[in-house]
């Protein structure tokens, strides 16, 4: 038994060792197949993360790397306009962000940010067994640099590529710039919610204020907003901002970084977010100007990525204040309009509105919107004319008068009467009451006299550019076709002594660094000469103290302007300005229906521009009078307005600049009790002149002869006070030129036969031109 006892346990130990041995064997093989395979999936994992790393940016490129920075435009004064980004974003340094921001933040994403290299692996390994326990994902284990790595170069798409994609970056950002750098890095690049991108855009929108001045309280609820920035809005959802914030503090108390009673107060603090909201991918404040220089130049020249992504510095010409008066003033307008102010010494745009309201219609009436000036155009008409020899105190007939214009296309006879507004007639006037009560007769008379191409010439000099002005006798009557930009530009000839500016609305675009892409400084040439310009402003200064402009009348100082309105009342104006600026209202309805019998420029435009003027000049240096002119050989005089002799005690006078030897040296006949004889001798005395159509239709050849000597054409309603014996003119000093060119014949017309308007985009049609530049630029989708 013994035997076979021994035998059975050989028999069993062989088998056991037998079943070891295959056990063992199968081990091995399953450790030498774990091994290859774990080999494999390194070598591939290997592989795969090295492929991954060769698509993300080097060392080198992350140090080059620069960030989407808002375009920040500015006034004249450097305060903010506005800013222009996809990403609103303003870089702020690090020293100028408070410890208890930085702390704050470190203290809710990343307790360990000074002691990790990149990546924390015990914070991985903790939320691992956190959302393992929990079964849902509870917690996160990025750390600061891992979430600047993913908002700089990666999507938020949660995949494990781009988790080892992030955990590659941030190993590169650590080994590329010190912990400081990296953290300014983040806080500028992190998206705070609302559109917020950055610390600085986060405070401007939370609190309006700078990251320096943030508080405990203010530090810990931006802080909180980090994590999920539209679950943790305070505005939307501010019970669970406060739970956020409670917790970062909470935090901060555990990390030593604050007292347990400081958080305790800061929680405490009531936050108000009234003001909140989301800054808008365009602009909101002047925003018919940031348009007229977005598209005119800034587009153009720079590109969409630069523009709202580079960082830009823009320092415009407008003043705020200025501007903000303009747009107040436009809405007290019932149609539409636009309102313009310039320095007439620079050509600085000081603000300009284009319209009541740029949300319901992009079209910016201020350099879009071709309208005739009417009478405003009537001060380069008298230019002209004092340029080629004519006086305000010189008289020229107010009367009916026709033009054969042709024939139509019937074949029938084409005649053109223009008329004066309210279909009264004067007689024989002075050229300065003309202007002051806006007589239409007499300036086409005047430009008749004066020749159209000399009007022209002198209204291309003093800045006009629009290609819609015609080269008729309408032309006396504003029958041009201007924008309200470039009337301003041309007015200027009348405050800065006949210097042409060029307006501009940038001084200059830099950097954000400072480094300076371009500068703007005035564009001006003496355009007229300043006798010439001083004349004819101190006339426009008569048209405010007893004319069609007395509603911009302006208390204490000196005012000069010209009213303006066109057929069937469709468009007012007045233009004109005070010491260092001039300033343009223009009202009408973009269907160009009428404004109503009552909508002239004296009516509608002038008290505009009153309110307007009166609110801009308490916000830059206005002198009360214009500058001395004595050096450009003018003087002033005071004349008899209704006669142009000197003044007496009875006579309705005004006070006016006139070149030097021009002026009368006798006192006025009828009213101011001078004698007829005097007048007769003195080289000096207004004359009445005579245009090419008045000595057709009196059947003389003199162009000029002494006042009230001939009688006026038929039709005159209010008679000559005085007639005296015809006498030839003395030779004058001045002799009163010929036109250059001889009325036209019936087959080429004095106007157009039928009145034509320049083509121009529909407001709606503005609109959508807007909305395709924007996509074309980048801007929108």
């Amino acid at each position: 038994m013994s035997q076979k006892g021994d035998k059975d346990r050989k028999n069993r130990s062989k088998s056991s060792k037998k079943k070891r041995s295959l056990l063992g064997t199968v081990l091995y093989s399953f450790l030498v197949v774990i091994l290859l395979a774990s080999a494999v999936v390194a070598v591939v994992g290997s592989l795969y993360i090295r492929s991954l790393a060769a698509s993300l940016p080097t060392s080198e490129e992350i140090a080059r790397y620069e960030p989407d920075l808002s375009t920040i435009v500015y006034d004249r004064h450097n305060r903010v306009i506005t800013k222009l980004f996809r990403q609103n974003r303003t870089w702020v340094n690090l020293e100028d962000i408070p410890v208890v921001m930085r702390n704050a933040v470190i203290a809710a994403e990343d307790s360990e940010f000074y002691k990790h290299k990149g990546v924390d692996f015990s914070a991985i390994i903790r939320a691992f067994w956190k959302n393992v326990t929990s079964g849902r994902v509870e917690q996160g284990a990025s750390t600061i640099t891992q979430q600047l790595a993913r908002n700089m170069f990666l999507t938020q798409e949660k995949t494990l590529a781009r988790k080892i994609k992030e955990a590659i970056l941030a190993v590169r950002l650590e080994q590329t710039f010190s912990k400081e750098r990296i953290l300014e890095m983040y806080l500028n690049v992190i998206y705070f919610g609302h559109g917020a991108w950055g610390i600085h855009s986060a405070c401007q929108l939370y609190f309006n204020k700078e990251p320096k001045d943030l508080t405990l309280s203010e530090a810990t609820l931006l802080a909180g907003i980090i994590k999920a920035p539209e679950y943790y809005s305070p505005k939307r959802h501010p019970k669970r901002a406060a739970i956020r914030q409670a917790y970062v503090l909470r935090r901060m108390v555990e990390l030593g970084m604050i007292s347990p009673q400081d958080a305790e107060r800061a929680k405490k603090i009531q936050l108000d977010f009234q003001g909140l909201k989301k800054p808008s991918l365009m602009f909101d404040s002047a925003p018919y100007f940031i348009s007229y220089i977005l598209f005119d130049h800034l587009l153009p020249k720079y590109g969409s990525d630069l523009v709202y992504r580079g960082g830009l510095r823009v320092y415009t010409t407008i003043d705020l204040d200025i501007q903000r008066a303009a747009e107040e003033a436009i809405q007290n307008l019932k149609s539409e309009g636009a309102i313009v102010a310039l320095d007439p010494y620079t050509g600085e745009i000081l603000a300009l509105v284009g319209g009541k309201d740029f949300n319901k219609s992009k079209f910016n009436r201020a350099t879009q919107a071709y309208r005739q000036p009417g009478s405003a155009f009537k001060p380069f008409v008298y230019a002209a004319a004092l340029e080629k020899g004519l006086r305000p105190i010189d008289h020229v007939f107010d009367a009916p008068l026709s033009f054969d214009n042709g024939v139509d296309e019937n074949g029938e006879e084409n005649i053109w009467s223009p008329g004066n507004y309210g279909g009264t007639y004067h007689g024989e006037v002075t050229i300065l009451e003309a202007l002051v009560h806006s007589y239409n007769t007499v300036a086409v008379r005047v430009g008749q006299i004066t020749g159209i191409q000399r009007i022209l010439n002198l209204a291309r000099d003093a800045g006009f550019t629009s290609p819609h002005i015609p080269a008729d006798l309408s032309v006396a009557l504003g029958s041009a076709s201007i924008t309200p930009l470039e009337l301003a530009s041309a007015y200027c000839i009348f405050a800065n002594d006949g210097f042409r500016v060029q307006p501009f609305g940038i001084r200059k675009v830099t950097t954000a660094a400072g480094e300076v892409l371009e500068s703007f400084e005035p564009l001006k040439f003496q355009a007229v000469p300043p006798q010439i310009t001083t004349t004819i402003r101190s006339m426009m200064e008569e048209v405010v103290r007893s004319g069609t402009g007395r509603r911009a009348k302006i208390e204490g100082y000196e005012v000069f302007g010209k009213t303006g309105t066109t057929n069937e009342y469709s468009d007012a104006w007045f233009a004109g300005g005070i010491p260092n600026m001039i300033a343009v209202v223009y009202a009408g309805n973009d269907d160009h229906t009428s404004l109503g019998k009552a909508g002239t420029g004296g009516t509608i435009a002038a008290p505009v521009w009153h309110d307007f003027v009166s609110k801009a000049k308490e916000y830059i240096p206005i002198d009360t009078t214009f500058p001395d002119t004595s050096t450009y050989d003018v003087v002033e005089v005071k004349i008899c307005r209704e006669t142009g002799f000197l003044a007496g005690d009875s006579c309705p006078s005004a006070s006016i600049l006139m070149p030097v030897g021009t002026t009368p040296e006798t006192v006025c006949p009828i009213h101011g009790g001078g004698s007829w004889e005097a007048a007769a001798l003195d080289p000096n005395s207004p004359k009445l002149l005579l245009s090419p159509k008045d000595q057709e239709t009196l059947g003389v050849t003199v162009a000029s002869a002494p006042v009230y000597s001939i009688a006026p054409p038929e039709g005159t309603e209010e008679q000559i006070v005085v007639q005296t014996p015809y006498i030839a003119p003395p030779s004058l000093d001045r002799p009163i030129e010929m036109p250059e060119e001889p009325t036209p014949k019936p087959k080429a017309p004095l106007v157009p036969k039928v009145e034509t308007r320049p083509k121009e985009r529909t407001p709606e049609e503005i609109d959508k031109r807007f909305r395709e530049l924007l996509k074309q630029y980048g801007i929108t989708e």
